[in-house]
């Protein structure tokens, strides 16, 4: 992995982890969220970025920071398919 998809990676983990301390405890986001929220630009570039913003909630899954969820569930990455949602680690 190069050093600038690290950054990105990094930069989109905290870009969640504000998000989710913006909403209530019980709260979720899409990974569309994060993708618009570190996009810097005015275009539909942040669709680029979906791919990277659901790489970091994996990330933040596994250190225990975050759930993905689908349908209201956890799940793991290999089960995740379709739209996922991100909260806050219960």
């Amino acid at each position: 992995m190069a050093e600038t998809d690290r950054q990105l990676t990094r930069r989109l983990e905290q870009v969640i982890m504000n998000l989710l301390e913006q909403r209530a405890a019980t709260s979720s986001i899409c990974p569309s969220d994060a993708a618009r929220e570190a996009y810097e630009g005015d275009d539909e570039g942040w669709r680029a970025l979906m791919e990277p913003a659901r790489r970091a909630a994996w990330n933040l899954t596994a250190a225990g920071k975050t759930e993905v969820t689908r349908a209201g569930r956890p799940v793991t990455e290999t089960e995740a398919r379709g739209p996922i949602r991100i909260r806050r680690a219960s």
